[in-house]
């Protein structure tokens, strides 16, 4: 059983770049730009004096809007070594999301990039903020947002009262190396260091509190399940704002120097692209990303040989996938991991030496010093191996408890420490998991988390709407897409478009209902709730024959 690391993300960083100055740390090849350990180092600890000098303190809340773009990568270890918190966006926000976050987190300072997609990030933040546009940067006082003051841009162009990364970068030189090893060292690696939020069944997002110790072991103990080692060159397409990106990929790279290859937006061709150039030996994704390479027409062509490792996951791994990524991409060595991120994330993972059978159609075993039971439903009751029931895991890896919300905390950490999941599953003898279903209604769509109760909420605020109930429906592309339910107020007429329109621009896309059907009545039970169930039952043979 390996040992646990007392460090924190900083001081991680710099063993690795004093060990092996010279390697390379981080590469774009779409953009030209290499860092070695030493250079990787030398501009997260620029950018950590740069955010000293704003002002920022140990444990004040720093949030980031971004795509896989080097600033992101940057922040990430320039705040593990000055020690704020990095509160994760959902590059997929819209304005409601966005101002809930930020006032939910007291996030002081924001991070933005020009937009993503068909959105612009600047304007929904100019709609949220009218005041920043007169503001002085770092003088932005809002009674909506009382905590944000300070926002930066990550782009050359300068926009009215925000700060460049380059002013950043240029203020970095007015902190001295003394001044930030000793905030360095004053923080403990149980302080937290990074915040993502998830949403619960009530629906509004919670931020999840993780510390320096929960996600430097979890990504150790990660790349150790994929025999990740320095040699290694990792193609990261997944989003830096979900653990698998910043934990699985950046921090695993990391934790034993390997060289970390992103790609700022997923495109399957930029992939394959990254992986045959850099002469990547690792690769990650969601089964929709892997599905999406394979087909890809010239998939034929690119020279994938040095591929042997990667990460599976985020949602059910299909085994014919798992197969196609192992024959036709040479990942001999590719493993599964399942988790949350309340638990850093990972609480499971297949090793690379495990049968085929074990790594197709299980999550895995244990991490190192982590703890699973599968309970019967609303007891700490174990069941016998074989049996379904509910996951429970604790150890090193579980959350310091969500941010100013104890009671939901206490709902799922125990007084004993032991975390529940919310998820189904059966464990055999040797302590291989399979996954057979959610306690929760929750929805995985492409490995995106959907919480019904968020939809609903925002669906009522529509003005013909009386109820929404939404459930999930099967997909063959995404694994799950979002279905409503509508009961309409009395003598009104509602289109489906109509519906979609009213969400475009205020939810993320992947939460507007694909599915929409409008109904009289709920399948009910005799004290009233709704039956999900029957409504998914329904769903399932409505829209499926189409």
């Amino acid at each position: 059983m390996s040992e646990r690391l007392q460090v924190t993300v900083g001081a991680l960083l710099e063993k690795v770049a004093k060990r092996q100055p010279t390697h390379e740390a981080l590469v774009y090849p779409d953009r030209g730009l290499r860092y070695s350990y030493d250079q990787f180092l030398s501009k997260c600890q620029q950018a950590a004096k740069g955010l000293m000098k704003l002002g920022i303190e140990r444990g004040e809340h720093v949030a980031i809007w971004a795509t896989n773009v080097p600033e992101w990568v940057i922040t990430q270890f320039a705040t593990g070594t000055m020690g704020a918190v990095l509160v994760t966006v959902n590059t997929n926000y819209r304005t409601s999301e966005l101002e809930y976050l930020l006032k939910q987190s007291d996030a002081t300072t924001l991070l933005l990039i020009d937009g993503y997609r068909d959105a612009s990030y600047v304007e929904m933040l100019y709609e949220i903020l009218p005041e920043l546009k007169t503001s002085e940067p770092g003088a932005c006082y809002s009674k909506k947002l009382p905590h944000l003051r300070r926002v930066i841009h990550l782009g050359e162009e300068r926009y009215p009262g925000m700060y460049t990364w380059e002013d950043v970068l240029n203020l970095g030189t007015e902190v001295t190396n003394d001044e930030l090893a000793e905030r360095s060292a004053s923080l403990d690696p149980d302080d937290v260091i990074n915040m993502q939020y998830t949403s619960g069944t009530t629906g509004f997002p919670k931020g999840v509190m993780l510390t320096h110790n929960n996600i430097v072991n979890n990504a150790r103990n990660i790349a150790e399940c994929m025999k990740l080692t320095n040699e290694d060159r990792l193609c990261i397409p997944v989003p830096f704002f979900h653990c698998f990106g910043c934990v699985l990929g950046t921090l695993a790279c990391v934790s034993v120097g390997a060289t970390m290859v992103p790609v700022q937006e997923f495109n399957p061709t930029r992939v394959l692209q990254a992986v045959e150039a850099e002469k990547c030996t690792g690769l990650h994704g969601v089964p929709t990303m892997f599905i999406a390479e394979l087909n890809d027409e010239d998939f034929m062509n690119y020279n994938l040989s040095h591929l042997r490792t990667g990460i599976m996951a985020g949602s059910n791994c299909p085994i014919e996938v798992m197969k196609a990524a192992i024959e036709k991409m040479g990942m001999s060595d590719i493993t599964i991991a399942y988790g949350q991120t309340e638990t850093s994330p990972v609480i499971t993972q297949t090793r690379v030496d495990d049968p085929i059978e074990l790594r197709v159609q299980t999550v895995g075993r244990p991490l190192p010093n982590v703890e699973v039971k599968i309970v019967e439903p609303g007891t700490e009751k174990e069941v016998a191996p074989g049996v379904q029931g509910e996951l429970c895991t604790r150890g090193y890896h579980v959350m310091k408890g969500y941010y100013k919300n104890q009671q939901a905390t206490r709902e799922v950490i125990k007084e004993d420490g032991w975390l529940h999941t919310g998820d189904l599953a059966v464990m055999d003898e040797a302590g291989y998991c399979r996954i057979t279903g959610r306690l929760k209604d929750m929805i995985i769509r492409g490995g995106e988390n959907i919480y019904p109760r968020e939809i609903e909420e925002f669906l009522y605020q529509h003005p013909d709407i009386l109820d929404a109930q939404v459930v999930g429906v099967p997909d063959e592309k995404y694994g799950e897409a979002v279905s409503a339910w509508i009961k309409l107020k009395p003598g009104v007429s509602v289109t489906s478009e109509e519906i979609r329109d009213f969400c475009q621009g205020k939810v993320a896309h992947y939460k507007i209902p694909r599915y929409i059907e409008f109904v009289d009545d709920y399948p009910m039970t005799a004290s009233g709730k709704v039956q999900k169930f029957k409504l998914r039952q329904m769903a399932e043979q409505i829209f499926q024959k189409g």
